[in-house]
């Protein structure tokens, strides 16, 4: 019987199925003159305040009557409706173009401003997920209030970025269409949230996913959906990849959709590290941490090896998981002679850790304890301080911020051109902030991912083109609230 083998079927706004085949049907249908293209359902990737003000997008008055018009299509993990960046207060009802639905399940309601919310899962649902529009891992929230979030103030994460966090155009309405999952998002599941965000009437569509190499355009779901939807005229506006800086790693790179790539804005966060003898290095990180003026005894790690778990010093000394003596690291600061999640000092006991790096990164990470990445000669300091003292210290302070005046720089992570595809189109199209990016977070999910860091928070910091994207696509909805008979060709 077919019909039990039949996923989707696409006929809101184009045409075609999703169906579970052996590889001799497959076949069969590749063949025939009128079918376009067979190919498999393939587990796709997300590529995980100030950032407006530096572009240049600075808080005005809102155009309510033409900007609330708009819908914003999130292709992403979901959302978190309770989040103050959703709203609707001051809202109107949803515009009579509106043609889509709200999913309701789990305690999910739609309201004035999230005007939509639907979820799409092909594959038996796996670890914590639910069905449900609902967002478990925090990324879809932190994209939807990225492009069209409203104004809340006093946001920060435990005291950092603290400002007023806005999407680029606050009107705007949301709709969102879940599509990932704790292991990933599948290209059935992503060509129907574009079958039905077309047929539904958003005006931007943003998805901040891509696969782990650019395809052939009739293989790849999102080039699919992303063309059906600019002969709509609906603009999509997808992230770039975060496999750089190797040339030809932009994965997203159809000629009709929008590709962005990560660029820094004019905020760094460096976090302090002051030994006992006064001498002091500044790193990178988010430490959230405030431990005071208190001091606490510092100790290589690999000098602390969990031998009873047969791992030597030249494998503790990289604080890989289980290879540190808890009873030699609880209570003191490590460090590690290569940056890690901080796991490995977390389960450990440890209260901080120092982590040597060749190069200090671009990007600030989120750490579940307080942690400060710091280059090798700031290193090479530390250990003779760690080796002239019987009883060395060191204290690992809250983070801070100064300017970055090398900004706005392409950063490295961000996924390189050219199109390995159509050489002659010129990839990503265009670059916005994507590193250190504070916006509203699933109060369900915790803030590092980290096992054993259970902090929630309703704000948090991350960075990669999937923070780029909705920030183009925010200035997309901006420009077409000016020009709403533009086409999407025009928009880019």
């Amino acid at each position: 019987d077919a019909s039990k083998s039949l996923v989707y079927s696409y006929h809101r706004s184009f045409s075609g199925f999703a169906a579970r085949l052996n590889n001799d049907e497959a076949r069969k249908l590749a063949e025939m003159d009128e079918v376009v293209s067979v190919f498999p359902s393939e587990k796709y990737q997300l590529h995980t305040t100030r950032s407006w003000d530096f572009m240049g997008f600075f808080q005005q008055v809102p155009r309510t009557t033409l900007e609330s018009d708009l819908i914003i299509g999130m292709l992403d993990t979901g959302i978190w409706p309770e989040s103050k960046s959703f709203s609707d207060e001051g809202f109107g009802p949803p515009p009579s173009k509106w043609k889509g639905e709200c999913k309701p399940n789990l305690n999910f309601t739609c309201n004035n401003k999230i005007i939509g919310a639907r979820f799409f899962r092909s594959e038996p649902l796996s670890g914590a997920d639910i069905l449900s529009p609902r967002d478990t891992k925090g990324h879809g929230t932190h994209t939807s209030s990225t492009a069209g979030g409203n104004f809340v103030s006093g946001a920060n994460l435990f005291g950092l970025a603290a400002g007023t966090s806005r999407g680029g155009v606050p009107s705007a309405r949301i709709a969102v269409y879940k599509i990932c999952w704790s292991d990933g998002c599948f290209s059935a599941d992503i060509l129907a949230a574009f079958d039905h965000a077309i047929a539904d009437g958003v005006d931007i569509i943003s998805i901040s996913v891509g696969f782990f190499f650019s395809k052939n355009y009739f293989n790849d779901s999102i080039a699919i959906g992303a063309f059906h939807a600019m002969k709509n005229g609906i603009l999509t506006s997808n992230s770039g990849g975060n496999s750089g800086p190797s040339l030809g790693s932009i994965t997203n790179v159809s000629p009709w959709s929008l590709s962005v790539a990560a660029s820094t804005i004019d905020r760094k966060f460096v976090t302090k590290v002051t030994l006992g003898n006064g001498e002091s290095f500044h790193g990178i990180s988010l430490n959230t941490f405030d431990v005071g003026d208190k001091l606490f005894p510092l100790i290589h790690a690999g000098d602390a090896p969990n031998t009873t778990a047969g791992f030597s010093r030249s494998i503790s000394r990289l604080c890989f998981p289980g290879s540190l003596d808890v009873d030699k690291v609880r209570g003191k600061i490590v460090i590690c002679d290569l940056n890690s999640d901080g796991e490995a000092a977390l389960i450990s006991g440890a209260v901080g850790s120092i982590m040597q790096v060749p190069a200090l990164p671009e990007v600030a990470f989120l750490f579940p304890l307080p942690i400060s990445l710091i280059n090798l000669n700031a290193g090479k300091n530390v250990f003779q301080y760690l080796r002239s003292n019987s009883n060395p210290e060191a204290i690992i302070e809250k983070s801070t911020t100064i300017e970055d005046l090398s900004s706005p720089s392409v950063v490295p992570f961000s996924s390189r051109g050219p199109s390995i595809i159509t050489l002659d189109i010129l990839k990503p199209d265009l670059a916005a902030p994507g590193v250190d990016i504070l916006a509203s977070w699933s109060e369900g999910t915790p803030i590092t991912g980290v096992v054993g860091d259970n902090r929630i928070a309703p704000f948090n910091i991350i960075s990669g083109t999937s923070m780029s994207c909705p920030h183009a696509t925010g200035a997309a909805v901006y420009v077409k609230s000016f020009h709403p008979t533009w086409s999407p060709a025009a928009i880019k």
